[in-house]
This record gives structure tokens, sequence and C-alpha cells, in this order.
């Protein structure tokens, strides 16, 4: 069970409701820059994680300023579409909200998940979204991160080595997810949604023994939860 920090007391709740039902995510910034892209990151990968659970959930944004800003950079890191807080109506159905804050934005009564800023500006133009995406996974969320040269090379290196990776394994039988490494990632994302805990684990996949077609399906389980499109090159001239 998918378990966060609540950031109001620094104690760990349960972020499935009890009862199966519905779990509302609230993002909460003030307006358009790199920390607000991180919180709708984060609250991404949460929903994600919570989905990976069989838990259906509902996103919601609530920002100052700048929507369409918001959506638009949201959309372009891969982070599924947030509604608008102030256009839908009263809640139903849900036993569980947690909020995501960004730093200078509201502190909502509740569950919240801290999120730290984007210290540095934006990436440059043309980078890779995915590239982005991942350097932001790369640093604990309650850790300022840093989008500079470094963080994003580093970041474009493993990407384009795993997507390669994936692609090559892609050709060989199809074997399971191990149990084992089953296991390592479900307790990393469900241990307060541990991030760079489940891209170590898919580190040492990289460098294991395991079968082609095991390590294949281990990225591909885990990019469920991750959304680097670690699979797009499958196909592709080697």
């Amino acid at each position: 069970m998918l378990r966060i920090i609540d950031a109001r007391s620094g104690e760990p709740v349960d972020a499935v409701p009890v009862r199966r039902g519905l779990t509302r995510v609230e993002v909460h910034v003030p307006g358009y820059d790199s920390s607000a892209l991180r919180a709708l990151l984060v609250a991404d990968v949460l929903l994600r994680a919570l989905e990976l659970g069989g838990t259906p959930v509902w996103a919601l944004l609530t920002a100052d300023r700048d929507q369409a800003e918001l959506h638009a950079g949201a959309a372009a890191l891969g982070i599924r579409p947030f509604e608008d807080l102030g256009e839908v109506g009263p809640a139903w159905g849900e036993s569980q909200v947690v909020h995501v804050v960004g730093e200078g934005g509201a502190t909502p009564d509740g569950v919240r998940v801290a999120v730290a800023p984007v210290e540095t500006p934006g990436p440059a133009e043309g980078t890779d979204p995915a590239v982005v995406r991942l350097a932001l996974l790369t640093t604990p969320r309650n850790t300022p991160a840093r989008l500079d040269g470094s963080a994003l090379g580093q970041a474009q290196e493993t990407l384009v080595r795993w997507r390669r990776a994936v692609a090559v394994w892609a050709r060989q039988p199809s074997r399971p997810v191990p149990d084992e490494v089953r296991g390592r990632l479900r307790t990393a994302w469900e241990d307060d949604l541990d991030v760079p805990e489940v891209l170590r684990v898919l580190k040492w996949v990289e460098d294991s023994e395991l079968p082609e077609g095991a390590r294949f399906e281990t990225y591909a389980y885990a990019d469920r939860l991750l959304g680097l499109e670690l699979t797009r090159d499958l196909g592709a001239p080697s």
C-alpha cells in the first residue's frame, strides 16, 4: 500500500482510502515556473502509482495565475491533464484527498506532499522534455533540484542508453519480471514515492545477468510509473 510522508506532521499516512474508492490529488502552485512544473510532475507520478495499485484517481490543479501556461508546460513533460479546481463542481464520492504543494503555494488542510523548488531556470529551448522529466525525477522531491547543464547531460546520457538497451532487449523472447525485482520496485514507490530508488533498481537490472527479455519487461513495467517512453525506440535501426 502506498504511504507518503505528510508534510504537516512528518508522519507517514496511507495515500489509498481505507475503503476502496476515489483518491483526489490536488496540486497547489502560485503560477507558471519550473518549480510549479516539478510539483505537477510529482503529482503525476503519485497518480500513476495509485493507479498501478488499482486506486481510481481524480487530478485537479489550483493556481493563482498562468493556468494556460501550466497546462501547456505539463503536457510537454508528459504530465497528464489536470482539471482546474475552480471549474469543477463539488467533490463527490472520494474518501481520500492528497494535496501536492510547491514552495510559496497554498497550505490547505489535509494530507500534504511538499515539493522543493527548482533552483535554476528551466532548460534551454530544444531540450528533450523526457530528459527534463528524468533530471527532475532523479532528485528526491524534498530536495531542491537543479536543471543545469550537468544534470541535463547526465539525464540525457542515461535516457539514450536505456532506450537503446530496451530496444535491443526487446528482440529476445519475453520473460516475466522477476518477483524479487517487481517487489523491489513496488517497495520503492510505495515507500513515500521513492522514485530515485526506482531508478537505482533499474540501474541494477541494467548491469545484472537477468535474461534480456526479463530486463525488457522490467523496464516497460517501471515506465508505467516513470513516464519516460523507454520503449520509444523499439524497431528503430540499431
